[in-house]
């Protein structure tokens, strides 16, 4: 390891645990234990997607991803999902070195109880305010991530999140995550002193990526621009805001707020009953996508970095490349300042 990487590298593999501080960020239908296994294989960070997954089952996802490697993994849980309190409970059994809370903040006890546990709690954060919150609840690491990320987002932007939080925060380590997909800005996000990197997008059309065959052509086909956040056009009906690509269902989604505001205006339904129809609408969309390939009304959840996804890549490739291009780019910088 050349010494640019080893000084860079070093927060992030320390905590991690692994070789290379890359983290391949936890996808509903797609982080199974064959993906987390190679990126753990491949020297990378991976956990596994807890979702709506009943605990049963997430623990048969941990024993098999225990199987495929003895490198360290982590689960992810959102906070807001109705199995989130089962699936804490049943970590106390099946303990993983890593928790990782996605969605609101995790109550100080929850974080208490995973440090019980013998593993280290790592929140996300997607805005100032809850980057502190977190540290102050007792996290040992955040992911922060800003809104150019696939799936639910924040508010902020990553180069205001770098300013406001990156640049401040020494108590914990920080990973960086939204709308990364080349090593050359990965080097860049080392250097302003972040632990380690999280991609997603890049990794969901992997050769060992689940995904269905039609979904990652689809990310491939992709620009930027197509990976669009959700539009909220009511207060009176709130929309969590989704990143993924624009497609048939984006276009019948809007066209169904806009019908359920006429309708409220009438009178015809109730606030509530308006959004149950919104938060109906995309019941199982994720899983259309991703398992059954239906690009056209799926929920095609991607960052804004599916515009550098141009092919399919086996999970080896992608971090190998990462750390190369992340280290050239490093010794660039380094010669250019000499």
């Amino acid at each position: 390891m050349s010494d640019l990487r080893s000084r860079y590298f070093a927060r992030g593999r320390e905590f991690l645990g692994c070789e290379h501080p890359f983290i391949c960020g936890a996808m509903t239908w797609v982080s199974d234990p064959q993906l987390v296994a190679a990126v753990s294989n491949a020297g990378g960070f991976a956990s596994l997607a807890g979702g709506n997954t009943p605990p049963a089952i997430l623990a048969e996802q941990i024993h098999k991803t225990r199987e495929l490697t003895s490198k360290p993994f982590g689960v992810n849980l959102v906070t807001l999902s109705p199995a989130y309190s089962e699936q804490l409970a049943m970590l106390r059994q099946e303990p993983v070195p890593y928790v990782i809370f996605a969605g609101a903040i995790p109550r100080g006890k929850d974080i208490e109880l995973v440090k019980e546990m013998g593993a280290k709690a790592i929140c996300f954060a997607s805005a100032h305010s809850l980057a502190m919150r977190s540290i102050k609840f007792g996290a040992d690491a955040l992911i922060l991530e800003g809104t150019e990320a696939g799936g639910h987002i924040g508010p902020v932007s990553l180069t205001v999140l770098l300013q406001q939080v990156l640049f401040d925060v020494t108590e914990v380590p920080i990973f960086v995550a939204g709308g990364i997909g080349c090593g050359r800005f990965c080097a860049h996000l080392f250097m302003m002193g972040a632990a380690g990197v999280q991609l997603g997008t890049r990794f969901a059309v992997s050769k060992e990526s689940c995904a269905h065959p039609d979904f990652k052509r689809a990310y491939i086909r992709a620009a930027d621009r197509d990976a669009v956040a959700t539009p909220q056009f009511d207060i009176r009906i709130p929309v969590v805001p989704v990143r993924a690509l624009h497609n048939k269902g984006t276009e019948e989604f809007g066209k169904l707020q806009l019908q359920l505001i006429a309708r409220l205006e009438k009178g015809e339904i109730t606030r509530t009953e308006a959004q149950y129809e919104v938060e109906h609408f995309w019941m199982g969309g994720l899983r259309r996508a991703v398992v059954e390939g239906d690009v056209e009304r799926g929920s095609m959840m991607a960052g804004q970095s599916v515009g550098l996804v141009k092919r399919i890549e086996s999970v080896a490739d992608i971090i190998k490349d990462l750390v190369s291009s992340t280290e050239a780019e490093l010794q660039r910088v380094r010669e250019m300042l000499l």
